[in-house]
């Protein structure tokens, strides 16, 4: 998933930036409510953790703005507030869900993909593109009967090309999925880690499924 944190708490955003891009997610962070807005009103995010407590523009005021202006991206209110309040006014301002602090990782990547669920068509449980299987639930890949083992950056980039299956994506197009947008990416890491998958995905013998399109970038055969 693509996720946006607004979070002042520059340890506490960091924290969690870390621990959702070990799970494979995509980060931006913004640290007040001025810029959480800006970000929140684009495009392309899957869910975010949104603070009540923000310098610049309150939680509830950016909140309010976001679901005034149209913006239907799922958000989960983080809060370290004990006033039921605070909470009840941020679910009817719009808010999925709420998550109170401290808060384990777990739960709060549990939480993101249960609201990510809810706003999508329910995502089939497996990929399939010939052979090869991806289980989303269990994160396990196969081809044929040979598992595979992944990184969870690795099993990032092959769900992107999996779900895309038969499109040919551009390097612009796979950075701006893959990488938040405070990273500075070399030339050819695109390259490297479509080397990496292939290792792995194609033993002796099977087709290749993960096609290089000429002076474009890469697509994925569906056969």
């Amino acid at each position: 998933m693509r996720l946006l944190i607004v979070e002042d708490d520059d340890r506490l955003a960091d924290a969690m930036r870390r621990g959702l891009q070990d799970q494979g997610h995509v980060v931006d962070v913004a640290g007040d409510g001025t810029a959480g807005l800006g970000l929140a009103s684009e495009p392309g995010y899957d869910a975010i953790v949104l603070d009540l407590n923000l310098p610049g523009r309150d939680g509830l005021d950016v909140l309010r703005t976001l679901r005034t202006s149209g913006v239907a991206t799922p958000i989960v209110i983080a809060t370290s507030r004990d006033e039921t309040d605070d909470v009840v006014a941020g679910l009817d301002a719009g808010a999925d869900d709420y998550i109170r602090k401290p808060f384990a990782m777990r739960e709060l990547e549990a939480r993101l993909r249960s609201i990510a669920r809810r706003e999508t068509p329910p995502a089939p449980a497996l990929l399939k593109v010939g052979n090869l299987t991806f289980d989303l639930a269990t994160r396990r890949v196969t081809r044929g009967v040979r598992e595979i083992e992944f990184t969870a950056r690795e099993l990032a980039f092959l769900e992107y090309f999996m779900r895309n299956a038969g499109r040919v994506l551009t390097r612009p197009m796979i950075e701006t999925a893959l990488w938040d947008r405070t990273s500075e990416t070399t030339s050819n890491v695109v390259d490297v880690y479509v080397r990496r998958i292939r290792l792995k995905i194609d033993a002796e013998g099977e087709p290749a499924l993960l096609q290089t399109v000429r002076g474009i970038g890469y697509r994925m055969e569906r056969a």
